[in-house]
């Protein structure tokens, strides 16, 4: 085994290491956080959450694109290594998203509502930032691929980690976005709203019947 492999092993098994201990301490904190808070505090910091998570959304939509440019320059015009230019624009996504995620996952703690079973973090948020973290170990298990097999094609088995990584990775994002909304849409039939249109948007919401044609 090469002194490479050695080092990406020993790094991952430190990151694994890493997030069981801040795991752990996270738990810790949230059992000592009061169990209810006044609504709209609630609101307004499930919007700063769902604000972030769309411009967390906007990245990932920015990585797609970039799937095709990479994939279209290395079987057209240069041979993949590590220091292709469409790579910075991609690698680059696969440490922006699981910071982002990490930050939301420390902002979170602050809507009990949303914790995870346990005290835990949710469920949601721990399955994308396991995804994410994937794809980033993936990213050295890549190049390290394409030292000796330099052609560009999508099926091979170093690029099977990014795929399924993302994947998982949007499965949580929607559960988590979806639970945000659903309490969202909760808080917001429970305040009363100075405009009346607005209070029956929101009864409408709640009872599945706002996207509905058949409402008269």
């Amino acid at each position: 085994m090469s002194v490479k492999c050695i080092s990406l092993l020993v790094d991952f098994a430190t990151q694994v290491i890493r997030i069981t201990i801040f795991y752990k301490w996270r738990g810790t904190k949230m059992a000592q956080m009061p169990a209810l808070i006044p609504k709209e505090v609630e609101i307004q910091r499930l919007k700063k959450i769902y604000i972030f998570v769309i411009c967390l959304g906007s990245i990932a939509a920015s990585v797609e694109v970039d799937n095709f440019v990479d994939g279209s320059l290395h079987q057209t015009a240069i041979r993949d290594s590590a220091f292709t230019p469409a790579h910075w624009w991609l690698y680059s996504h696969f440490v922006a998203l699981p910071i982002g995620w990490g930050m939301v996952a420390m902002y979170d703690r602050r809507v009990p509502v949303l914790r995870g079973p346990g005290n835990s973090m949710n469920t949601g948020l721990k399955i994308t930032i396991i995804g994410y973290l994937a794809t980033m170990f993936t990213i050295g298990v890549n190049e390290l691929w394409h030292f000796w097999f330099v052609e560009e094609i999508f099926s091979v088995p170093n690029h099977w980690m990014f795929n399924m990584g993302v994947v998982v990775a949007f499965m949580g994002a929607l559960a988590y976005v979806v639970r945000v909304y659903a309490r969202l849409v909760e808080l917001g039939a429970e305040t009363p709203a100075k405009n009346p249109y607005v209070a029956e948007l929101y009864k409408l919401a709640l009872e599945g019947k706002l996207y509905s044609r058949s409402i008269p």
